[in-house]
């Protein structure tokens, strides 16, 4: 499997061609044993195709091309791309008018060489942690593939994309932890972004608020290199920090409460490598979480903001929505605006509060997930969906309400159950994450 920098460094040291990759990523896709007819909505072959060629000839004439071209990647279905009907994982959409032009973070992948191989399939409307889509089928996570787990939402087929290795990225949005829960489930690495670095123009909303455009790749460098590109750069990548005598604050109470042994114990196996390598942990209580949860009861920013684009469709093609993602939005219409005008204040001050706490810290380390990949025959029942798609919602989201940059690294035992390692950084202060993660990502795995 190939990592996008070492791709890169192929493409560009004329080892391997774009062709070639572009074959070998539509060959994976289309192996009738793998999940490509799951984990992907759209192809675009006969493009690709012709792209690829194009960049091969003019390596070969020695002209100058940007840094990742021919590097095939993936892109989650609510990104708009020109000529096409966004779906964002749905049928509801079928009949609205095709996009005019290719969201911005499409624009700025290709802009950087990338060729676009297809669009993932998604949780639909990216309203869910768990990854389900029961319009367009539910690729696995492979974890005990045979029993069949779910591999996290929203960004479901971008995670088991790269994890298979059909494309070395993909790019995902992340408004609750969509980047980051499909990572952890499927032992990858996803990273959610200050939601104001990257442009969200033509990528499918769910919370205008709290969405954000991030990554998912199989290293921090590869996430930090196509984060780079889509802030407008060409994947530059800053060194890693040295891990001797970063200070970690790690969050104790709420967001470890209720672990599964599996994630506990490599959770724990990783603060514990850490330790040895010089990393500085202290234990840090956060009290305002609490009010967190009681800001959030009614649905928070997501349930607000969701159900207010969606009441036309509600009413007009509301047999399409998926049964679970339908009920959770009738739901979001009980908020007033009052409700929501608290929401905003409390936001506030808690962001605020929590900022003035951990402030002496490097960064802030948790479990991305309470769980392991639950089982797709579990969940169901409705009520018992609704149950587990908030407990894996419940560390992620905390990063979305406190907008701050959030990176998650597998910390599991190879061939074990996959666990995800979160770290947390200052906002704005996405790049300099970038270069802790770096520093700490060998201890994390245990490599």
């Amino acid at each position: 499997m190939r990592t996008l920098i070492e791709t890169q460094r192929q493409l560009q040291a004329g080892e391997v061609g774009s062709r070639d990759l572009v074959e070998e990523s539509l060959a994976v896709i289309a192996a009738p044993e793998g999940e490509g007819r799951r984990a992907f909505l759209t192809v675009y072959a006969e493009r690709a195709r012709r792209e690829a060629d194009a960049i091969d000839a003019a390596r070969a004439e020695g002209r100058p091309l940007p840094p990742f071209a021919g590097a095939p990647l993936a892109v989650k279905d609510l990104f708009d791309i020109a000529g096409e009907v966004t779906r964002a994982g749905s049928r509801v959409l079928d009949g609205e008018p095709p996009a005019e032009a290719d969201a911005d973070a499409v624009a700025q992948v290709r802009r950087a060489g990338f060729i676009v191989i297809g669009k993932n399939n998604m949780t639909e409307f990216a309203y869910g942690g768990l990854g389900v889509n029961t319009t367009f089928a539910t690729p696995l996570s492979p974890y005990d593939r045979a029993h069949g787990r779910i591999p996290g939402g929203s960004t479901s087929g971008g995670a088991v994309a790269v994890a298979d290795g059909m494309v070395p990225a993909a790019l995902g949005t992340d408004t609750g932890g969509s980047c980051r829960i499909p990572a952890a489930f499927c032992g990858i690495v996803g990273f959610k972004p200050t939601s104001t670095r990257v442009s969200k123009r033509g990528a499918f909303p769910l919370s205008e608020t709290l969405d954000s455009v991030g990554p998912l790749a199989n290293t921090v460098a590869c996430c930090a290199a196509l984060d780079a590109v889509l802030v407008g750069g060409y994947g530059e990548i800053e060194g890693p920090l040295p891990a001797h005598g970063l200070r970690i604050g790690v969050l104790e109470g709420f967001v470890d409460e209720n672990l599964e042994a599996p994630v506990a114990a490599a959770y724990e196996a990783a603060l514990k490598r850490l330790a040895k390598r010089g990393v500085r942990l202290e234990k840090i209580k956060i009290p305002e979480f609490a009010d967190y949860v009681t800001a959030t009861a009614k649905g928070g920013f997501v349930g607000a903001e969701a159900y207010a684009l969606h009441r036309r469709w509600l009413e007009t093609r509301r047999e399409f929505y998926d049964p679970f993602v339908r009920m959770r939005l009738e739901l979001s219409g009980n908020q007033s605006a009052s409700d929501y005008i608290d929401l905003l204040r409390a936001r506030k001050w808690i962001t605020a509060a929590v900022q003035q706490r951990t402030q002496r810290f490097d960064a802030l380390a948790l479990p991305t997930v309470p769980v392991i990949p639950p089982l797709i025959a579990q969940l169901e029942d409705i009520e018992t969906a609704l149950t587990v798609n908030r407990r894996c919602l419940r560390n992620t989201a905390l990063g979305n309400f406190l907008d701050r940059p959030t990176i998650s690294i597998p910390c599991h035992a190879p061939g074990s159950a996959p666990v995800g390692f979160m770290l947390m950084g200052e906002t704005l202060g996405d790049r300099r994450l970038f270069a802790i993660a770096q520093g700490l990502e060998a201890a994390v795995r245990g490599s």
